[in-house]
């Protein structure tokens, strides 16, 4: 099966709707779907609640969904690079679900697993645990997190073959095969586009059975967050 779309535009097309729950993978600005984020602003739907690590930056990634108000909630756990997040988030314009790093990975962990619901000891005793359910296990307590099963899920990979096997670069993967695996439909943005069986089954970092279409994106952006250099003596 050849799941290929010829852009971003037309593998969006008859998947998202307003108010859906996305989850986009990336990390900061490292793995991030730049081409699926701009077809996303671009179709103008709206109203979205997104699951993200980050929330982007000014003018790239998902901040560009942030200044279109196209965004109404952020499940994150980092969102302090980016002003317009804090501005509409202070001025109560932005609903943000704030989670630990480790228990959002696990949260689409366990929805790609079928699991509904976890207990953790991260966040006992802090925000993160008001209005959820606490148990005690061996003395100790934990916090119960429901898993997370979004919509639709974009993603950035590397390399993919023509049945959707997708192969990560380093640490570009970080949240993106969780967030593939939790989502209904995964729609993908990858560098490569290979013949089915071109990548060696060692070498397949997600199956196809979690990937619905694939967007060809050569020549991506790939901006860096923050640069920092130092001297080097010869």
């Amino acid at each position: 099966m050849n799941k290929v779309y010829p852009d971003a535009a037309s593998a969006l097309q008859g998947v998202v709707r307003d108010g859906q729950l996305l989850a986009v993978g990336g990390f900061g600005l490292c793995g991030i779907p730049e081409a699926l984020i701009d077809a996303l602003r671009d179709s103008g739907v709206k109203d979205l609640t997104v699951i993200s690590n980050n929330a982007g930056v000014d003018g790239f990634g998902l901040g560009k969904l942030l200044e279109t108000r196209q965004i109404k909630k952020m499940i994150s756990s980092y969102v302090g690079e980016n002003k317009e997040f804090e501005r509409q988030y202070l001025a109560g314009e932005l609903a943000l679900e704030f989670t630990p790093q480790g228990t959002l990975a696990e949260k689409l962990r366990a929805g790609g697993a079928g699991i509904p619901a976890f207990f953790t000891k991260t966040g006992v005793g802090t925000l993160v645990a008001e209005g959820k359910e606490l148990r005690e296990f061996d003395g100790e307590t934990y916090v119960m997190e429901h898993a997370l099963m979004p919509e639709v899920a974009l993603i950035k990979a590397d390399v993919a073959d023509r049945s959707g096997n997708l192969r990560f670069n380093l640490t570009a993967r970080n949240f993106n095969p969780a967030a593939a695996m939790a989502g209904k439909i995964c729609i993908v943005e990858v560098e490569r586009v290979v013949a089915t069986g071109e990548i060696a089954p060692d070498d397949v970092h997600l199956p196809g059975i979690y990937v619905h279409r694939i967007v060809h994106n050569p020549t991506p952006e790939k901006r860096i967050e923050k640069r920092t250099t130092r001297d080097r003596k010869v």
